[in-house]
């Protein structure tokens, strides 16, 4: 029995009832990472040594996430194979991630770029990425919005998402599909948009009707937005890289100052506050410089004089002239 039979006639069947329509990509993966190189193998012939350099190899090739998921796969795949009593020892035991892992790609957008991409930007985008800015939503969410989701004054619904192509009653985490609070200018300027948008076509029905419709009046697609939009943007601009994950990951950085972890996770709707504050909310160098200058300015808070440096002790004091020296 070879690898390949094994997960396409034995893993899949019994796993995939459990995945989302969206997972299905995980088949694809695990196509074109382990069965494309173990297809051929017999189940009853691995070892550590194959599969451990297999993942090394994807770590120089691949980013991290996508490393990491290829050995819960193996894991899993041999876990199954164990459990319907294929095998007896588990290959997959003492499997490591590697260390020589490529960083994630964390960068973040100062408030000067943000500023600078809305003043660029034409009157439907405009709108479009302030909305997603303010409210980080994804983008599945963000097009996937509908003016029922409106109450024309301070809340947005959200309903619905879209990923490849359909429209979906569900979202990405059970905290997904809930209200969101707009500004009142933010508020106001969608309902600016909605009049414009009853102007240009009277005759549909504007509750079904969608927030950002494309050109035959369906949903946007994110892959086309990025390519058509935001690719191009950051070309004139000078950025780098710009598209919706940079942007969700930007504003919880840049309201660290804010809110606590707690009200940032709960504006992205994470599940987990190890989520925002590990994945999404990065180091602020003007931040810690704040932070620093501020612990000092506690510690001399002490007693008028009381903590000078010129009333510490001898001892101490030559301490720190030493260290000086030695430096």
């Amino acid at each position: 029995m070879t690898f390949g039979w094994f997960v396409r006639n034995r893993y899949f069947p019994v796993r995939k009832g459990d995945w989302r329509p969206e997972t299905a990509i995980t088949m694809s993966q695990i196509e074109f990472d382990l069965i494309d190189k173990f297809g051929e193998y017999p189940l009853d012939s691995f070892d550590k040594f194959a599969l451990q350099t297999h993942l090394t190899d994807l770590a120089d090739r691949y980013c991290q996430d996508r490393v990491k998921q290829a050995r819960s796969y193996l894991k899993s795949i041999f876990d199954e194979a164990i459990e319907q009593e294929f095998l007896v020892k588990d290959p997959t035991r003492k499997l490591r991630i590697p260390k020589n892992l490529r960083a994630k790609d964390k960068r973040v957008l100062g408030w000067d770029q943000l500023w600078l991409i809305l003043a660029k930007s034409p009157r439907r985008d405009r709108l479009l990425l302030a909305l997603d800015m303010t409210e980080a939503l994804r983008p599945s969410e963000l097009f996937a919005l509908r003016w029922r989701s409106f109450d024309d004054c301070n809340t947005l619904s959200i309903t619905e998402t879209v990923y490849r192509g359909k429209l979906r009653p569900y979202g990405k985490t059970p905290g997904s599909l809930t209200k969101v609070h707009l500004p009142d200018g933010l508020a106001n300027e969608l309902w600016n948009w909605k009049m414009e948008c009853k102007e240009v076509a009277p005759k549909k029905a504007m509750p079904e009707a969608f927030i950002f419709p494309n050109a035959d009046g369906g949903f946007l697609h994110a892959n086309n937005y990025l390519y058509r939009v935001l690719g191009p943007l950051a070309k004139d601009l000078g950025i780098e890289r710009l598209n919706f994950q940079i942007l969700r990951r930007t504003m919880a950085t840049q309201a660290q100052s804010m809110g606590s972890v707690k009200d940032i996770q709960a504006h992205l709707r994470h599940s987990r506050p190890d989520t925002t504050a590990h994945e999404y909310m990065q180091a602020l160098p003007e931040s810690v410089q704040a932070m620093v200058g501020s612990v000092y300015e506690m510690l001399m808070k002490g007693g008028e004089g009381k903590t000078s440096f010129s009333n510490l002790p001898q001892n101490a004091t030559n301490f720190s002239d030493e260290a000086s020296v030695s430096q």
